[in-house]
């Protein structure tokens, strides 16, 4: 085992003081910090530090696949198969969904075909790769993600008291299905600018009227309350976006700590606001769909978007083992044969708890400081680093080095 230190990313939705606070450096900091990366990834590898020398852990896996990724290797082309993240939202991310596999190798080929240059920022395909993705919050975590069912976006455009909408409305009441939205969607994202200058201020006046006069009578609570905020904060940080309007179709989610939620192929999202572990097959494709400068290519997003309504059920974490000293730990279930993930709560004074893994692994400590255990070695970790652990490694167990501590493992295919 060997520590890993994450390659920080600053983007302009960054948090000046998340990542500086869990990593016990000075806040504010200098520049918004938006992600920590844990992996492999060609944009920005982590750095893995071998007899006291810090390596790529790109080059360092490309050296030896066979005994760093372990029987993984040929699976997954010689690569590791995930990228691990902390993500610290202070502003919204873009709208963007991520392609399938097959998506992905017709899109990068087509750009290569096309001559089109992977540093272009017209480019939409980086790789051939899919990349499905969950995130777990480490505080409260606020997301748009998949298409609500029709019949409430329904309900919802109509209590917004707004007569340009109801043309939309009756349209998708008229068919409440992935076909209607599909439509709906479409027409909005490709609105002409001076209908969308029209329309987007009266849907704006409408949320605030709705958000200063409308209760629900049951409970005295606005039954469309976060929706409306949410799309005044958007329109606040990206005015006259098209992006704007189609957020307003989407699902609300607030997770609360510990929760998570994945993210297949064609499903359209944009984070919000908090802190959180993410988990990733180690792609770098990205279609957007507004709330950003950067390019956004409407026709190849639609050919990649999943219509499909869908109250995205949030990942409740999996109850593995409690120890009798206090420490737990939890699973987190995914259809992705790329990453499994796992959470570890250790208590202060508790045994050290094996840490099991398929293949290669990261241990990533997000709380207090962890010490990890292999045979005769030891190495300490604090909040904000982490371990790499390659499949030739033998058991790895991890107690907290003093106070309460939190770790997360991340590995391939199912724990």
């Amino acid at each position: 085992m060997h520590e890993l230190a994450g390659a920080l990313r600053t983007y302009a939705w960054g948090s000046r003081t998340a990542l500086a606070q869990l990593c016990g450096r000075p806040v504010p900091s200098a520049h918004p910090e938006a992600e920590l990366w844990f992996g492999a990834h060609p944009a920005d590898p982590a750095h893995i530090c071998v007899d006291g020398h810090r390596q790529s852990l790109l080059e360092f896996v490309r050296a030896d696949p066979e005994h760093e990724l372990g029987s993984v290797a040929p699976t997954f082309g010689g690569r590791l198969p995930f990228l691990l993240k902390i993500l610290a939202a202070e502003e919204p991310l873009s709208l963007q969904a991520h392609p399938s596999a097959k998506q992905a190798k017709a899109g990068f080929e087509r750009e290569n075909l096309a001559r089109v240059s992977l540093e272009s920022p017209m480019r939409n395909y980086r790789d051939e790769n899919h990349k499905p993705e969950l995130v777990v919050a480490l505080e409260r975590f606020e997301a748009l993600a998949g298409f609500r069912p029709p019949e409430r976006t329904v309900e919802l455009l109509r209590a917004l008291g707004v007569r340009e909408l109801e043309p939309y409305a009756n349209l998708l009441a008229a068919q409440p299905d992935s076909a209607g939205l599909r439509t709906l969607f479409t027409t909005w994202i490709a609105l002409p600018q001076a209908a969308l200058a029209a329309l987007l201020p009266k849907v704006l006046d409408g949320c605030v009227h709705y958000l200063s006069e409308k209760t629900d009578p049951r409970s005295g609570a606005k039954q469309f309350g976060a929706e409306a905020r949410t799309t005044l904060e958007l329109a606040e940080a990206y005015p006259g976006d098209a992006g704007v309007l189609a957020s307003v179709l989407l699902n609300r989610i607030t997770l609360q700590p510990g929760q998570g939620l994945f993210l297949s192929a064609g499903n359209l999202h944009a984070y919000l606001r908090g802190i959180g572990v993410e988990i990733m097959a180690n792609s770098d494709n990205v279609l957007r769909g507004g709330l950003t400068p950067k390019h956004v290519d409407v026709p190849e997003l639609l050919r990649v978007l999943d219509f499909e309504p869908n109250e995205l059920p949030i990942v409740e974490p999996e109850s593995v083992d409690h120890t009798p000293d206090g420490s737990c730990s939890f699973r987190y279930r995914t259809p992705a044969p790329e990453f499994a993930l796992r959470r570890f709560e250790l208590a202060a004074g508790a045994a050290p708890v094996p840490i099991p893994r398929s293949g290669p692994g990261i241990l990533l400590c997000t709380s207090g400081d962890v010490r990890l255990l292999q045979g005769a070695d030891e190495l300490r970790i604090g909040a904000g680093t982490a371990a790499w652990i390659s499949a030739s490694d033998t058991v790895v167990r991890a107690a907290a080095a003093t106070g309460p501590a939190q770790l997360f493992c991340a590995c391939v295919g199912e724990l």
